[in-house]
């Protein structure tokens, strides 16, 4: 069977980065080339994703103890865990299964939960995202009009192309996994007990993770700091590129004081 592709480049800090629904581990090449002369930066690609074996049932916790593998495969004890979007929740999912492994957390445009309480919101939005693929669109066919609603409107348009870009090369059978995943997720009892420095990055014209969920989040984590680019929409990393390094580089930096 062949190795499932992951990125790994540079020494120093391991910093793990977890790309969301509609990326894949090239997501974080700008943080990654920037990053990479002062941290080993690993970039995992989903079930499915990056070209990686992924049929079936996709779930957060089945992904959280193949990154806990993964750790152990680098010979990594343990890492910074940086997440993006769903990303963000799988970030949570491990820190909450192996908090041992985690030496701090970065989350990026996410939340504590997908949706509200209660199902509906799940249910509805699963509908409306699973309706075109069941007419048989695929990734590449709804890219354009998902990017659109993701970026910042200061975005400029190589952002919205990146993200056509990224969307266009998952397979529709993982797509369609990935958002039966996204809908479970629900770790806002666990938020409070996530014990390892953590920092908290939002985008000012995010609507999908709004900048004030994400302050909220922050203020149940003991000690977490919180950031908002300003700007920028639901892909922060792609849309300023320069200011997500940086907060990541003086995360890591207070880390290793």
């Amino acid at each position: 069977m062949r190795e499932p592709a992951f990125i790994d480049e540079g020494q120093g800090p391991a910093i793990l980065f977890l790309h969301g629904i509609g990326g894949n581990a090239d997501n974080w090449k700008l943080q990654i080339d920037a990053l990479k002369d002062r941290y080993r930066c690993i970039a995992w690609n989903m079930p499915g994703y990056g070209g990686n074996p992924g049929k079936g049932q996709m779930s957060f916790d089945g992904m959280a103890d193949a990154l806990a593998g993964l750790l152990d495969k680098l010979g990594l004890e343990k890492a910074v865990i940086c997440g993006l979007s769903m990303g963000g929740y799988l970030a949570q999912e491990f820190v909450a299964r192996h908090p041992e492994r985690v030496r701090g957390l970065i989350l990026t445009c996410t939340s504590a939960a997908f949706g509200k309480p209660g199902g509906d919101f799940q249910t509805k939005f699963l509908t409306a995202r699973l309706k075109p693929l069941d007419e048989g669109k695929t990734p590449a066919d709804i890219a354009p009009e998902l990017a659109a609603g993701m970026k910042g409107p200061e975005a400029g348009p190589e952002v919205e192309t990146a993200l056509i870009e990224l969307m266009k090369r998952i397979p529709v059978d993982t797509y369609r996994a990935a958002l039966n995943c996204l809908v479970t997720f629900d770790r806002r009892e666990a938020v409070k007990d996530i014990g390892c420095p953590a920092l908290l990055i939002a985008g000012e014209n995010d609507t999908t993770a709004p900048a004030a969920v994400m302050e909220r989040m922050a203020a149940r984590i003991q000690g977490a700091r919180f950031h908002v680019i300003p700007g920028a929409g639901h892909i922060a990393n792609l849309e300023a590129p320069a200011e997500t390094t940086r907060l990541i580089a003086g995360f890591m930096e207070e880390l290793d004081a």
